[in-house]
């Protein structure tokens, strides 16, 4: 396993991301119905093949997702060795301050996290989407402010405007404020409208790239068919990846990865990570994995030579300039 800093910093993960949001999803997805006993192996797994980040969220099902990670993670290995990273912002019940990042609901977020995460910080606090309310000052002031009590290490974003995540740097450089060394958006082969604006800004100002969703909702696993429907249980089930969901020139792409990935000995899956790691500004694709062996082999690709040019071009080229309507990863 390789390891990176993450953005400009001197936290050092893996190259492979742990994604919790199948933690607790039990009855709620066909193909992710994993409790606290088939969650553990994941962990156990991923500690075995070298991989340190694991991330998840208080929202991922209301933080059961938080839960398992503090009962079967936490404790396998030293604290110091893992790289927990969690987030906050999303509606966790009906009262008007159980959402957002006003101070109180992020002071009492925290408290609530590393109670499930039975952990006394945690390494990289994530806001997981802005509200239309909370001015940035106070939001950054909390974030700095927990840093300081030692329960955050690092703060970082996810999915927002990149004028918005340029903001939140600014007042923290302005005001000698912690600032984001993380970015997790959605970022894939057929989906990388995020490289016209924040991909680019967190290269200039040294933010590292954790995305979700780096496999297209499994599309580039290369095992879906135009007409709906594939060979896993989560082809046949996907409710957010429809046929209509993808465009011709996502299958071309699709196909161009399978013709490499057969050239190479590798797996299309394999494949699609490496060309994300050709990206100066990627740290850590985050996997959400929900068979053993999808975790073996991102942790194999992370060790395979670079792609060439002309292979990153054979990817790129079929690319139309144009988001997907209605998909967000």
């Amino acid at each position: 396993m390789k390891y990176v800093p993450l953005g400009r910093s001197g936290l050092m993960v893996s190259r492979v991301c742990l994604g919790g949001n199948s933690w607790g999803a039990a009855g709620r997805r066909a193909w992710a119905a994993f409790g606290p006993e088939e969650s553990a192996p994941f962990f156990k797994r991923a500690l075995d093949r070298g991989i340190n980040f694991f991330d998840t969220a208080d929202a991922y099902n209301l933080g059961v997702s938080e839960t398992i990670m503090g009962e079967k993670l936490i404790g396998l290995v030293p604290r110091d060795e893992l790289v927990i990273s969690t987030k906050v912002g999303l509606k966790m019940g009906p009262a008007p301050n159980a959402v957002g990042l006003g101070r109180k609901h992020l002071v009492a977020s925290l408290d609530a996290q590393l109670k499930r995460l039975k952990t006394d910080h945690i390494d990289v606090y994530q806001v997981h989407r802005l509200d239309n309310v909370t001015p940035l000052e106070e939001t950054m002031a909390t974030l700095d402010g927990f840093v300081r009590a030692g329960k955050v290490r690092y703060i970082g974003g996810s999915t927002m405007p990149a004028y918005k995540f340029a903001q939140m740097i600014a007042i923290a450089d302005a005001k000698g404020y912690a600032r984001p060394i993380a970015m997790q958006n959605l970022h894939n082969a057929i989906q990388r409208e995020e490289e016209r604006e924040m991909n680019a800004l967190c290269l200039e100002q040294g933010v590292g790239l954790i995305p979700y969703s780096p496999l297209a909702r499994g599309f580039l696993a290369g095992n879906r068919v135009k007409g709906g429907g594939g060979d896993t249980e989560r082809s046949k089930n996907d409710a957010g990846a429809k046929p209509e969901t993808y465009r011709d020139c996502d299958w071309a792409i699709a196909d161009a990865i399978k013709d490499i990935a057969k050239t190479r000995g590798a797996k299309p899956t394999q494949v699609a990570l490496l060309w994300l790691w050709s990206k100066p500004y990627m740290a850590a694709p985050i996997i959400g994995s929900t068979k053993l062996e999808q975790l073996d082999d991102a942790a194999e690709a992370a060790d395979m030579p670079k792609l060439t040019a002309d292979e990153v071009s054979r990817i790129e080229t079929p690319y139309i300039w144009r988001p997907h309507p209605g998909w967000n990863g």
